[in-house]
């Protein structure tokens, strides 16, 4: 059986683009250890401050990532982009390195399907989900949008106006329009989590969750 991976599990982060810079930056603050490399001194020199250690490094030579221990970390990223060539190289070095969670930046659907054939357990597109996201909220009826590989999204937007002063219960949400109001932020107040009784009122913030074409219907509710 395979042994679990610590949540805290020091993290390999090859790349200090605008990606990879962002990824090892946000594992510092979150009091992650991090190894960032790049080959660019500059980027290195920017983020020795910021993050635990960053070391200049060619990730396209094995040798160079046994030289600063890459087999002995259990989560790596691969956020380098803009070579598909060395994206995929340094994926499969460090599968060859049996590294057992390795997350891999990918430019387009087949960079990512290669990069899943190589061996990396996660592929991301953060420019297409970036895209997909702005596409949701340019209507201006959402504030933030997350959807998630099954079609599920959960939302952050403005209530509708036919649920509006009266409770969830009331307004029949999860039979008339097939999303559930996980939660509500009424001015100056933290989001709490909602129940059948909750009313929402004008001013309020509200988390829905269910289907892209559902919430979508949802919010377009009044408008």
């Amino acid at each position: 059986m395979v042994d679990r991976i610590k949540h805290d599990a020091p993290v390999l982060v090859i790349g200090l683009g605008r990606f990879g810079a962002a990824c090892a930056g946000e594992l510092d603050r979150l009091d992650r250890e991090v190894l960032a490399i790049d080959t660019d001194m500059e980027l290195v020199q920017k983020w020795s401050d910021r993050v635990t250690h960053t070391v200049q490094a060619d990730a396209r030579n094995i040798e160079a990532l046994k030289q600063i221990g890459a087999q002995d970390f259990s989560i790596a990223v691969v956020a380098v982009g803009s070579s598909i060539e060395a994206s995929v190289l340094i994926t499969a070095n460090l599968v060859d390195l049996k590294v057992p969670q390795i997350w891999a930046k990918a430019v387009s659907q087949s960079h990512g399907k290669i990069l899943a054939r190589v061996g990396a357990n996660h592929v991301i597109y953060p420019e297409a989900e970036a895209g997909e996201r702005t596409a949701h909220l340019v209507s201006g009826r959402m504030l933030d949008f997350i959807q998630f590989d099954d079609d599920f999204a959960l939302v952050k937007m403005y209530p509708p106006k036919p649920i509006r002063g009266m409770s969830l219960d009331e307004s029949g949400v999860r039979t008339k329009y097939n999303i559930t109001v996980v939660g509500v932020k009424s001015p100056g107040k933290p989001f709490t989590y909602a129940t059948a009784n909750t009313v929402v009122s004008n001013h309020d913030l509200v988390i829905v969750s269910g289907t892209s074409a559902d919430i979508e219907r949802f919010a377009a509710l009044g408008s």
